[in-house]
């Protein structure tokens, strides 16, 4: 048993959360919201967060009032390069390990960025927290129902058992996030591996599947999606990418059952020996918590309106706390999960900054982002994923879809669905969720199944040389995908 794990207080902390879902609906009793929000329009918040109504005029910020000085953009590009390297250098990394120093560096580049929006445009500012907000209630809500989930099990590692582990984690990415998926199947991926020798290519196409690729249909799927969603594109608009994601789907399961087949080959009959002794039936524990994962999803694809839909989220993660207090079969799971909130702080700790540090960022993109000369959906997708490679991909999302909007002269995001302008809306989708597998800090994820992996005795590559697996693989595919999807073929196909 996890001491760390033993010592969460699941009933407080479960009471904390249905106490937080009560406040966030009687608040949205109190204010009349409507519980259902209509979709494929601008948020009420937002149109006010960018000055009203009014004609928006191509590649010109509404709120033409108040443009920042570019210099104002420099404290997001250094947060986004502490995210980048300090996880990477010697002596910074223990440095950043702390989600304290995290919200120190968060507050340092954030708070001056805040209070020099404020005296100018204090609607974008609290645009700009709600969305912060609605972000991590989802993330949060997610990350601590899939937590109580484990599956129990060892299985013979065979190619086809692998590429079928593979595959259903592709498929869960979009049901129940990047995150969810991982957290749920990394453990049994390795536990079943774990007598092969050969087994880091293994961990490598699960960063590449499921915690990136495969979440690539829905706004539950990844981050940047999500962002999306909260700017009014619609929840099953993502979808249209499900040619592009069977594509790559077939593509990198077929070349991993390849691949896997020579390492396979290449195993000591010892280790397939003991593979097989050692094989057990899966079985799930925590299985409750696949009803609340449902609840949660259900409240995105429903058009729940805040703050009813976080009401919903913060209920769903109470009451999974509040099962791993009473059930000792639920504390296991999570025990066996190596469950505890370090992972979930730093993403809070780390996001705070950058959402606040990005608001210059995003006004200039969409008040000259015409001026660049990206306007063409083959453009877009690398020119976003570029970026999303080596910066978090949420933000960059949000920074290319100002930018599209800058380019169009659409006054919001929703508008980007129909039209000649639905391709660059693809394009900016797919770039950001594909190519944050290029490194292992494209998506948080990523480092999350790496360091779970070294944990468990994987040599896994260093940063550069998971880098060389991705331009090897990735690449090449990515490219296809692009000239077919965004090139050849008229996008969506339907």
């Amino acid at each position: 048993m996890s001491a760390y794990a033993s010592a969460i207080p699941y009933r407080r902390l479960g009471r904390l959360f249905v106490v937080a879902a009560l406040v966030l609906l009687v608040l949205g009793l109190v204010s009349r919201t409507p519980f259902f929000a209509g979709r494929g329009e601008a948020p009420a918040a937002h149109e006010e967060a960018i000055g009203g109504g009014g004609e928006a005029r191509p590649g010109v910020h509404q709120d033409e009032g108040f443009v920042p000085h570019p210099g104002w953009v420099v404290p997001f590009a250094a947060i986004l390069l502490v995210v980048a390297i300090f996880p990477l250098v010697p002596g910074l990394n223990a440095f950043w390990e702390s989600n304290r120093n995290k919200l120190l560096v968060s507050a340092a580049a954030g708070v001056p960025v805040v209070l020099y929006l404020w005296q100018h445009d204090p609607a974008h500012v609290l645009h700009t927290g709600l969305e912060y907000f609605q972000f991590l209630a989802l993330l949060t809500a997610l990350f601590i129902v899939a937590g109580g989930v484990h599956l129990a099990g060892n299985l013979e590692a065979t190619p086809r058992v692998n590429t079928t582990f593979l595959a259903i984690g592709y498929v869960l990415a979009s049901v129940a996030g990047t995150t969810g998926a991982a957290m749920v199947l990394i453990y049994p991926l390795l536990r079943t591996n774990s007598e092969r020798q050969f087994k880091a290519h293994t961990v490598i196409f699960f960063i590449f599947l499921v915690c990136n690729i495969g979440g690539l249909l829905t706004p539950i799927g990844d981050p940047p999606l999500f962002l999306g969603y909260l700017r009014g594109i619609g929840f099953f608009w993502f979808m249209k990418l499900l040619p592009l994601w069977l594509f790559l789907g077939v593509l990198l399961l077929t070349l991993y059952y390849a691949l896997d087949r020579r390492y396979y080959a290449r195993e000591m009959p010892e280790s397939l020996r003991l593979d097989a002794k050692h094989e057990e039936r899966v079985t799930v524990i925590g299985g409750i918590n696949l009803a609340l994962l449902a609840v949660v999803v259900g409240s995105v694809a429903a058009s729940v309106a805040t703050p009813y839909r976080e009401a919903i989220m913060a209920a769903a993660a109470g009451s999974s706390l509040l099962y791993a207090h009473r059930s000792p079969r639920a504390r296991r799971a999570r025990e066996r999960n190596h469950f505890n909130f370090h992972a979930i702080l730093e993403v809070a700790a780390v996001f705070a900054g950058i959402f606040a540090a990005m608001m210059p960022a995003l006004i200039l993109l969409r008040s000259r982002g015409a001026a660049l000369g990206v306007d063409q959906p083959f453009e877009f997708f690398f020119a976003t994923g570029l970026f999303s490679s080596f910066l978090d991909n949420a933000p960059t999302f949000l920074v290319f879809l100002e930018l599209a909007l800058g380019v169009t002269g659409l006054p919001e995001a929703a508008a980007l669905q129909g039209g000649g302008a639905a391709a660059i809306l693809g394009a900016i989708s797919a770039g950001a969720v594909l190519m944050g597998a290029n490194s292992y800090i494209g998506n948080a994820p990523n480092f999350m199944v790496r360091s779970i992996a070294e944990q468990r005795r994987v040599r896994m590559p260093s940063f550069f040389g998971y880098m060389g697996w991705a331009g090897l693989i990735l690449l090449p595919a990515f490219t296809l995908a692009a000239i077919v999807f965004f090139e050849w073929l008229s996008f969506p196909l339907y």
